[in-house]
């Protein structure tokens, strides 16, 4: 009788110490960073000149991307300073802002509020940088 307990108390022991951990490193959900250009002919000026929008086709905003995903937008004002703007933002007394849709954004130059300020489609391009941080949405 102590052979069979002695031998199921080592069967027991060796099997409870050969069980690992196992560790399960999650890579997360990966983002992703679109860069694109806003040439100067795709300004439209509108409310008597007060605003400037353009519309910029973004089919990375998908119906799914759209509802649970959040966005970064930022845009690159002045290519002269190596430096990106998260909108929203005053630049040089003008207010830039972004709206986004499914499967577009808009950005908007509008005076800060200066009714002599009126702003002035821009001669150079200028780069728009969108980050699409995945998420689940909770409901």
């Amino acid at each position: 009788m102590r052979k069979i307990l002695l031998l199921l108390l080592c069967t027991a022991t060796l099997g409870l110490a050969s069980c690992k951990k196992e560790v399960i490193v999650d890579p997360g959900l990966p983002n992703e960073t679109i860069e694109t250009i806003i040439a100067p002919s795709a300004w439209v000026s509108i409310n008597g000149g007060e605003t400037l929008t353009t519309t910029i086709s973004f089919p990375e905003l998908d119906a799914p991307t759209f509802l649970n995903d959040g966005l970064i937008v930022a845009l690159y004002p002045d290519n002269s300073v190596a430096e990106y703007r998260g909108m929203p933002f005053t630049y040089n007394g003008l207010a830039y802002s972004y709206t986004a849709r499914r499967g577009s954004i808009t950005v908007d130059i509008e005076t800060s509020g200066d009714n002599n300020l009126i702003p002035t489609r821009p001669v150079v391009p200028i780069g728009l940088r969108v980050t699409i941080v995945t998420s689940t949405l909770r409901n």
